[in-house]
């Protein structure tokens, strides 16, 4: 009896992580899509939205709006992640999930410039600042969440599907424009096609609230007497060097995701002069090798240790950044632009598959939404927000197609030297 006692409560276990599992990859993955799929658009925005009449200040008015939903982020994140670490990580996941629906629902029905004149970007800034402050909430609670339901010796496992739920998002985005733009002519795209992928987060809000209104809290979470009423003051009083090292490895984070992932479609049309499907099937196969080898590498952290990965992939990174770059910028074809994907696509799955775990054991349970909120969003807003409008500016003005290479570089440098001289791994390697 005590057999099957115990049997039958490991099976809820087992069924109660792959609950939560399956609530953040969805929420996470639908979160990112909505909030990712503006860049993938952010030519065709751009002329409706900020129509200038000159093209290239059109373009950076769309960017610089792309960044504005990173200036509340900060502050999404202090706010959502006290909630998450006050309250729980699922009542702060739901919000998360609403929020960025509504913002997104309002990029897809926001009349355009020619309809309602100045009203229509100011919709535009006004759906990403909801979608901003979503996600900087979205990474510290959805870690938490998963960090705290993973056995002790599986975190970077869990941890590493929330990696593989952006790659997903990538696939989803980068699907959806190559179908649009394949299957539309460009009229059509620009007239209506491009609204597609912002209605789905009307379907998107309702069933990610009812999968993670349907989800049990963490037991780490509900197990904790030391609830913080002031976890943002307690970040910056006691956790100063941990904030700090989350700060400068979520810098190559940030970078791979909006420079590479995100900001290349955009790249390969202007800078490149390549058809936008091409673009789009280039970021369908870096998304795909994200999403699949995400899991295999968080969960080979758990066996070998999360340092040795993370100092492999950002020094991988840092040397390989301008030979990519030069690869397509020499030779701008669909198969260079695939490689191109491909290379980092391995050493983008190779550094954020561990990094989510790596962080969770820098601060403790009682702060640990708040304290990597703090960091992350502080990263991304820097770094990653506003890497579009200085790329696109940059290469306007330098007449060099090699620039965001340079800031990968840089990148990839600063997260180095966090990864080999601030990071204290604790994971216990089995091998």
């Amino acid at each position: 009896m005590e057999i099957a006692a115990t049997m039958e409560a490991s099976q809820d276990e087992a069924k109660r992580r792959r609950r939560a599992i399956t609530a953040t990859i969805l929420g996470n993955g639908f979160e990112w899509f909505d909030f990712m799929v503006y860049g993938f658009f952010a030519i065709t925005i751009g002329q409706l939205f900020f129509p200038t009449g000159n093209e290239l200040t059109s373009l950076l008015l769309s960017v610089a709006t792309f960044g504005v939903g990173f200036v509340v982020r900060p502050i999404g994140g202090i706010l959502i992640g006290m909630y998450s670490d006050r309250v729980g990580r699922k009542a702060a996941l739901s919000l998360t999930i609403l929020l960025m629906a509504g913002g997104t629902a309002l990029i897809g029905i926001a009349p355009t410039y020619e309809q309602i004149g100045i009203g229509a970007p100011i919709l535009i800034i006004i759906a990403r600042l909801l979608q901003g402050f979503s996600a900087g909430g979205e990474m510290g609670s959805a870690t938490a969440f998963l960090t705290e339901h993973a056995p002790a010796n599986q975190k970077g496992y869990y941890a590493s599907w929330i990696q593989s739920s952006i790659g997903f998002a990538v696939v989803l985005g980068a699907a959806a424009g190559t179908v649009l733009t394949l299957w539309l002519t460009p009229e059509e795209v620009k007239a209506w096609g491009w609204r597609i992928p912002f209605l789905l987060g009307i379907l998107i809000g309702p069933i990610g609230f009812y999968i993670r209104s349907n989800v049990d809290e963490t037991p780490a979470f509900l197990a904790t007497t030391e609830k913080v009423k002031k976890p943002f003051s307690e970040v910056l009083s006691n956790f100063p060097r941990e904030t700090f090292t989350t700060f400068s490895m979520v810098i190559l984070w940030t970078v791979c995701i909006y420079v590479l992932l995100f900001y290349m479609p955009t790249y390969a049309v202007k800078t490149l002069k390549m058809p936008q499907s091409m673009s789009f099937i280039a970021g369908v196969v870096g998304g795909l090798i994200i999403t699949v080898l995400s899991p295999f590498v968080g969960a080979l952290s758990d066996r070998m240790g999360r340092k040795k990965i993370l100092a492999l992939s950002s020094g991988g990174i840092l040397l390989l950044a301008y030979p990519m770059f030069a690869l397509v910028v020499s030779a701008p074809t669909q198969t260079n632009l695939v490689i191109f994907q491909t290379v980092f696509g391995i050493l983008i799955a190779g550094y954020t598959g561990p990094i989510l775990a790596a962080f969770s054991e820098i601060f403790p349970t009682r702060v640990l939404s708040t304290g990597l909120s703090v960091a992350y969003n502080i990263a991304v807003m820097t770094f990653g927000g506003f890497a579009s409008l200085i790329l696109t500016w940059l290469i306007a003005t330098t007449g060099s197609a090699m620039a965001p290479a340079l800031y990968v570089i840089a990148a990839a440098a600063v997260s180095f030297a966090g990864v080999t001289l601030g990071f204290r791994d604790r994971t216990k390697p089995s091998l």
